[in-house]
């Protein structure tokens, strides 16, 4: 799937992965609104890497270009 066609998906909550990638990433979440200290806290996406837990992701280029994604389940 591409990037277009999984972002809503993604979007609704579901855990998504690029075929590509070496095999430590497990998925990729998107986090909701939040508020941190009294302060609007807007969506981000983590990523959750085997042996390291989670940490924020940003696709690039390439990861917006991939035709290689697909839903962890």
């Amino acid at each position: 799937m591409t990037f277009e066609e999984i972002l809503p998906r993604l979007k609704a909550g579901e855990k998504i992965i690029r075929e590509g990638w070496p095999g430590a990433e497990l998925y990729v979440k998107i986090v909701g609104e939040s508020e941190v200290d009294g302060e609007r806290l807007n969506p981000y996406f983590l990523i959750n890497v085997e042996g390291e837990g989670y940490t924020m992701f940003t696709p690039t280029v390439c990861d917006l270009l991939a035709a290689d994604w697909k839903i962890v389940e």
